[in-house]
């Protein structure tokens, strides 16, 4: 499959492949994280973590939102 012309997609469509490129750096981040610390001791450390990066994440957000 080819998406080299996003636009030859009805809207609703093209929303969905805007949306899910937007969560690919966010995904990332988190595996980035997660790969580099290893071992967790608790679930509660896991969350914290990444609310402390998706904080991080949301201050390098430059993407503009779209309605």
């Amino acid at each position: 499959m080819c998406f080299a012309n996003s636009q030859d997609y009805p809207p609703e469509v093209r929303r969905i492949m805007y949306t899910t490129n937007a969560n690919e750096p966010v995904n990332m981040s988190f595996h980035k994280i997660t790969n580099n610390l290893g071992m967790f001791p608790s679930d509660e450390a896991l969350l914290k973590l990444f609310y402390l990066a998706l904080n991080n994440i949301a201050k390098k957000w430059t993407m503009p939102v779209q309605n």
